[in-house]
């Protein structure tokens, strides 16, 4: 197969601050000829691809999003041309991505491919917490987890809950009191849990609650894609979880400290 000129980056954008991207990113979206910019990636980051001629790709569940196969016509397109192409996509680009689907489609085309590693919501999530995900006095790993499959199935949610992993769920808010349902199965009610908002962004929110109770406490406080669930004991390590609303009251009547994040609490970055 005779290869192409050009090449395709696949940049790993973070989860939203520029702050969180590599070096390395920085220095393929400088080197960038055509910038295809993911929705869920800081729009800013054309302003760190001065020669690149930018095409937003917006990709987003429940939304209008650009066909998956257009996106990979444009990557073959342009780097048929000799062009270095930048695909951003938010988080990690081999997380949940499609990232499969397009290195296959352009190794195919004999088109050279590039990784950009980089930080994924769920770890931005646990980051706003101040939390391990893999804390060994509660679990024993993580699992990183789609609430919904290509064909709209979903996920064993029992053989899941039984590992005893943290469970960080992407793409699961318009179903999470399903899922909730279906892990309660397993898991008890009382099992730690939290939804971080835009984790990693400016925007960011996080909720603390527990498993049986967090659908309802994520539609009070207005929770919303795109957003990462956390359930598992290692959650519980998060300040302030174990709070009472009592005694978190009686700090704010006071004036003695700034309030908290209790169960079911919400609170911004």
């Amino acid at each position: 197969m005779t290869m192409v000129s050009g090449k395709v980056t696949l940049l790993s954008a973070g989860p939203g601050d520029l702050d969180l991207l590599t070096i390395r990113a920085a220095k393929a979206l400088e080197r960038a000829d055509v910038l295809l910019l993911d929705d869920l990636a800081n729009a800013q980051l054309a302003t760190l691809a001065p020669n690149a001629r930018v095409i937003r790709v917006g990709k987003r569940g429940g939304c209008k999003s650009t066909p998956q196969a257009f996106i990979q016509r444009l990557m073959r397109r342009y780097a048929a041309k000799g062009l270095h192409v930048v695909r951003a996509k938010g988080g990690e680009a081999l997380l949940f991505g499609r990232a499969g689907e397009e290195i296959a489609d352009l190794r195919r085309a004999g088109i050279e491919v590039e990784i950009v590693n980089g930080i994924s919501s769920g770890f931005a999530a646990a980051a706003g917490l101040g939390v391990s995900l893999t804390h060994r006095e509660h679990c024993q790993g993580v699992t990183f987890v789609t609430a919904h499959l290509q064909d709209d199935s979903e996920p064993d949610w029992a053989a899941l809950a039984a590992t005893r992993t943290t469970l960080a769920i992407y793409m699961g808010m318009s179903r999470i009191a399903h899922v909730c349902a279906r892990l309660a199965e397993t898991l008890a009610p009382s099992t730690p849990a939290a939804v971080v908002q835009w984790a990693g962004s400016a925007s960011e929110r996080r909720l603390l609650s527990r498993l049986g109770s967090l659908a309802d406490d994520v539609a009070a406080a207005g929770f919303g894609s795109p957003a990462v669930i956390l359930i598992g004991d290692a959650i519980g390590a998060a300040e302030g979880f174990a709070l009472d609303a009592s005694s978190a009251s009686a700090q704010d009547d006071a004036n003695a400290a700034p309030r908290r994040p209790l169960d079911g609490y919400a609170y911004a970055a």
